[in-house]
């Protein structure tokens, strides 16, 4: 087949991973920086062009698109979607997933177990808000956040109401959310790939920090996950329509709590933590669900 990887980082370790992957199966690859696709529209006839070249000989493609990209990734996806390209990562899942607030809400009413979470206007009493989560200290989130960015544990009442009121008067949305003082700085990373869970790995932030990003020195090591956690990630990504994602949880008292839900999943940390082909399962998957759309 010919597969496009879309991405703005060719050099990204999980760019490259999804290279080999798919050219030790024999498939044609190609690297295809999305901001630089153009989108063309006339009756019965979606082009998309990348660097003024049409791109009309792909059979699948696989989305890598950063949170600053969201809109111009999403609309190339769904230009291919619409030329019968097969994408392992469709639009909508994606729009849904980024949306912190929305993808967070169609949770909770699933059943899905989370962190006491508190959303509210730029005029809500930031003593309201606090007091919904339960008090301090209390994680405070930026809704366009990503790697652990825009995320702050306050300790204590009186910081806590400054950060809201700091961020109400800059007309920054946020997202607060219960601390769950029993994870320890401690997190798992579940890898979803199709219908299972292929990789899953057990993540502690350094001394001093509560965020457990390995972009920010934690550390990791691989871990079976119970059958509850395996199936809070697989239903999140079921519930959001997601064929890949990496799902975030805490361990509590009261079971996995999901704190996040990651679309275009990094690879490098999973990889080199559990030793698992994670790229080349994505490539598998995308061997059955292109067969199958073939053979209709």
């Amino acid at each position: 087949m010919n597969i496009a990887i879309l991405s703005r980082g060719p050099g990204l370790y999980s760019t490259q991973s999804l290279l080999i992957a798919g050219q030790k199966r024999n498939h044609r690859m190609f690297l295809i920086d999305y901001s630089d696709c153009s989108l063309v529209m006339e009756r019965n006839r979606p082009m998309v062009y990348y660097k003024e070249e049409p791109i009309d000989y792909l059979d699948a493609i696989i989305p890598r698109v950063g949170a600053s990209g969201t809109f111009h990734g999403a609309s190339v996806i769904q230009q291919f979607e619409m030329m019968g390209v097969y994408s392992i990562l469709s639009s909508e899942p994606l729009l849904r997933a980024r949306n912190k607030l929305r993808s967070f809400q169609m949770m909770s009413r699933s059943g899905i177990r989370l962190p006491r979470t508190a959303f509210g206007s730029y005029t809500e009493r930031p003593d309201f808000l606090l007091e919904s989560v339960g008090g301090a200290p209390v994680v405070i989130k930026v809704l366009s956040g990503t790697h652990g960015m825009g995320v702050i544990l306050a300790e204590s009442r009186k910081t806590a109401e400054s950060i809201i009121e700091a961020f109400q008067k800059l007309k920054e949305q946020i997202l607060l959310q219960e601390y769950i003082r029993e994870a320890r700085g401690e997190d798992i990373r579940a890898l979803v790939v199709g219908d299972e869970v292929v990789a899953s790995m057990k993540r502690k932030a350094p001394p001093g920090e509560f965020r457990a990003n390995l972009h920010r020195g934690a550390s990791s090591s691989p871990i079976k996950l119970t059958s509850t956690e395996i199936n809070t990630a697989k239903e999140a990504c079921r519930l959001l329509g997601l064929k890949v994602a990496g799902v975030d949880m805490l361990q509590s008292h009261r079971g996995p709590l999901l704190i996040e839900l990651n679309p275009s999943p990094g690879l490098e940390g999973i990889e080199e933590t559990t030793k698992i082909d994670v790229a080349g399962k994505i490539i598998e998957l995308i061997e059955t669900e292109a067969s199958k759309r073939l053979s209709r």
